[in-house]
């Protein structure tokens, strides 16, 4: 087995990022700027946000933290983002997810301009993106192709299955896969595809995002294949100071002695969705200053 480590990657990519920050501060006299709205108190989510504003300062952008009660109002929330869509400091807006229940996501993410969205989540960069159209990538998806870049894993004629269909891993990644250039031939499964064991015994590269640990193991990979493990679960563990650890969606133990290349969690995908954050903050930077 070996395994396709991503703290190395999610380096190289930062430390692009950080020269090409100083070329951009040389030609406006400005940094880029990142705003994060937090919308309540989940943990995990406080833990991602603390993640995002250190690479940010890290980088030499501006940050911008708006942390905002629970029970306020969808209203109020827009408010905010059409107040940092006029701010000529902000670059990119991201509103961290889930959202309360009483919050619509969709509206919510749509209210971003477009320009400033370095989520890549508004319809307008979704769509787009499935039109092979310049955009602002989903960071997940744009991590796994810095993932396969940097270890030289090329996709032109390859099977590749993508196991789960959100909007933020799953449907973005299987259409750049597919795109000239990647070249790759995409089967989509989800969480009710029958026999997804068998149908995906043959693929050359394997996508895991279904939020569901387990949900693969060597018995259903063969030999030299590639396996992008995106899934973030956290199981109880009484062994662990915290009572938990995290894994992904792929039994990691089953693949050690096989012939495969897989990424771990932690240390792996996660790393890249905080770098290719600060990746789309800088391009969103360069838009609005007409730099190539």
């Amino acid at each position: 087995m070996e395994r396709l480590g991503c703290k190395k990657v999610a380096e190289f990519v930062i430390e692009r990022i950080k020269k090409e920050t100083l070329l951009f501060k040389d030609k406006v006299n400005r940094s880029p700027g990142l705003a994060v709205i937090l919308v309540g108190n989940n943990p995990a989510s406080l833990s991602y946000v603390s993640s995002k504003a250190r690479e940010a300062e890290n980088c030499g952008f501006m940050h911008f933290q708006y942390n905002l009660s629970e029970d306020i109002v969808e209203e109020k929330l827009i408010e905010l983002i059409n107040t940092l869509n006029s701010d000529n400091r902000v670059d990119g807006i991201l509103v961290q997810l889930p959202l309360p229940n009483h919050i619509r996501e969709s509206i919510v993410i749509n209210a971003i301009t477009p320009a400033k969205d370095v989520d890549g989540f508004t319809s307008f960069n979704m769509g787009r993106l499935v039109l092979g159209e310049p955009s602002l990538v989903p960071c997940t998806p744009l991590g796994i192709l810095e993932i396969l870049d940097y270890f030289n894993i090329s996709t032109s004629s390859k099977d590749v299955a993508v196991i789960g269909r959100s909007n933020i891993v799953g449907k973005p990644i299987a259409n750049l896969l597919i795109q000239k250039g990647r070249d790759a031939t995409v089967t989509i499964f989800n969480s009710r595809t029958k026999n997804l064991k068998e149908k995906i015994k043959d693929k050359d590269i394997i996508i895991v995002a279904t939020g569901f640990p387990n949900t693969i193991d060597s018995s259903s990979i063969k030999d030299g294949a590639v396996i992008i493990d995106v899934g973030i679960n956290r199981i109880e563990d009484k062994s662990r100071e915290k009572g938990y650890r995290i894994i992904g969606d792929v039994n990691y133990e089953s693949f050690k002695d096989r012939d495969v290349k897989i990424t771990p969690v932690p240390g792996g995908v996660g790393l890249m969705t905080v770098a290719s954050l600060m990746s789309n903050t800088l391009k969103a930077a360069k838009m609005r200053e007409g730099i190539e």
